[in-house]
């Protein structure tokens, strides 16, 4: 009797299947396509032409994930907004220096590739683009049987985004006086998971899945606009260590900043972990952005315009505080 040889396939991994997902999300990245992504039909890399029109072009780039509100998508079964989550996470933080995203990139690991929920996972990385105008070029999907149970998925991303060099916002030209603008969030956007799952049942992940689930805002029309046409100071995206570590991420060593609570509106969200849990003030506000999801800093003869300019984007904004001289701390909550 022959002995059956053993393919991949045997060990877990389905070749057919992960070629059949690829082909099934061609259009939805070709959706995102924008000048400058080059054909790559016989590359290994992504190819992508910088944009005429910077003396000095400075590259900028992040990359990070989603973390555990993959876990609440697989429990309540909702996977089209966690790809918004991803590149949301990537592109406002290249934002905060000025740069205009310019692509990103995208990888996928899982037990197994079910062709449904990925599709669905980049229904929502292709929305993201498409709000963030930066090109999907390209991205790896690794089946790994044994690294991830089946069913599980992880997300991480990458993008690269362009700014001229003597418009780099770097935070040096914050001073005492200058003034706190703040944007909303559209809830916990992707940081703090951990304590939501915490504080929800695994029924009341379900319950409250639509709050929950609400993908991370993504600011890059609200911003852009902004940078090239006033002297902002400084910006910070308000993600993991909130008030306390990202808003004051950006400050020089002799400024601190003062938040005024309660000059923004509270998400329902925030609400009911504030009424479920005894969670102290202070972890609260070093947990999740609490309603503020970016900050900008500026002149404080530019308030009314620069809010002005945002209202024409269609984004609200809050005085939320003023930057200080250095205190005991970078940022008191007043």
């Amino acid at each position: 009797m022959t002995k059956k040889q053993l393919t991949y396939k045997d060990s877990g991994v389905d070749i057919a299947k992960a070629d059949a997902f690829v082909a099934a999300i061609k259009g939805l990245v070709g959706s995102t396509r924008k000048p400058g992504v080059m054909d790559r039909t016989r590359a290994f890399g992504s190819l992508f032409a910088l944009p005429k029109g910077y003396r000095e072009p400075v590259l900028v780039a992040s990359t990070d994930g989603v973390g555990t509100k993959l876990l609440i998508a697989n429990h309540v079964g909702r996977h089209d907004t966690v790809g918004i989550d991803l590149v949301a996470m990537n592109v406002n933080d290249v934002l905060c220096v000025g740069a205009k995203p310019l692509f990103f990139l995208d990888y996928v690991a899982c037990g197994k590739v079910d062709k449904k929920i990925l599709v669905e996972v980049m229904k929502g990385i292709a929305e993201g683009c498409r709000q963030a105008d930066c090109a999907l070029v390209g991205g790896e999907t690794a089946e790994m049987p044994g690294m991830y149970h089946h069913g599980d998925y992880d997300l991480a991303g990458f993008t690269v985004g362009v700014v001229e060099k003597a418009r780099i916002i770097d935070g040096a030209k914050i001073m005492p006086g200058d003034a706190v603008i703040g944007l909303p969030s559209s809830g916990v956007h992707s940081n703090g998971y951990s304590m939501v799952r915490k504080v929800f049942t695994p029924a009341e992940q379900k319950k409250y899945a639509q709050l929950i689930m609400e993908p991370t805002r993504i600011y890059v029309r609200n911003i852009l606009p902004l940078v090239k046409k006033f002297d902002i100071h400084g910006m910070a995206h308000n993600t993991g260590g909130a008030f306390y570590e990202k808003l004051t991420k950006c400050l020089p060593d002799h400024c601190s900043l003062a938040i005024h609570k309660g000059t923004w509106p509270l998400p329902e969200i925030f609400k009911l972990i504030t009424q479920k849990a005894d969670i102290a003030e202070r972890e609260l506000y070093r947990t999740f952005n609490m309603g503020i999801g970016f900050m900008v800093i500026v002149k404080a003869k530019d308030i009314n315009a620069v809010q002005s300019a945002l209202k024409k984007t269609g984004m609200p904004s809050y005085l939320i505080g003023a930057v200080t001289g250095r205190g005991k701390e970078k940022l008191e909550l007043i």
